[in-house]
């Protein structure tokens, strides 16, 4: 009998997280349930009038999704893409209306990605977090 860590059963079962594993070439790859995911927050954002614009870069593999919304609490920002369970839409104050609610979909896209930044802007003050295979790197 063994427990996983979260992050080791995301890693080793990701189909569990994210269905058909693919290389991006079908509709229904995994890949773009990575992408939808953060896609997903940033639209919470923007629908709740919080952000006037999301940018989505794809170049060289690297993936850059970026709102212009409230930012993720700069104390908070680790525990959001790294700790199951963790985020913001678990009450009624922060999101009225919600695309994920689950806690899950930044930590899955974190503990899939070889390389994951979170970079966030909160009341002029900036934090950013780096992870490869979805272990802290730099803070």
């Amino acid at each position: 009998i063994r427990t996983l860590e979260p992050r080791e059963h995301v890693r080793l079962r990701p189909g569990m997280y994210i269905g058909k594993l693919g290389d991006g070439s079908s509709v229904d790859d995994g890949i773009y349930i990575l992408l939808k995911e953060v896609m997903d927050n940033s639209i919470d954002e923007f629908r709740m009038k919080a952000g006037k614009r999301i940018d989505v870069k794809i170049k060289d593999g690297t993936v850059t999704v970026r709102d212009y919304g409230r930012g993720i609490p700069l104390g908070k920002i680790v525990d959001v893409v790294s700790i199951m369970n963790t985020g913001g839409k678990y009450d009624d104050g922060a999101f009225k209306k919600s695309i994920g609610l689950n806690g899950v979909g930044t930590k899955a896209v974190n503990f899939l990605s070889n390389y994951f930044k979170v970079k966030s802007v909160r009341e002029g003050k900036m934090r950013i977090a780096e992870f490869r295979e979805g272990k802290l790197d730099i803070l």
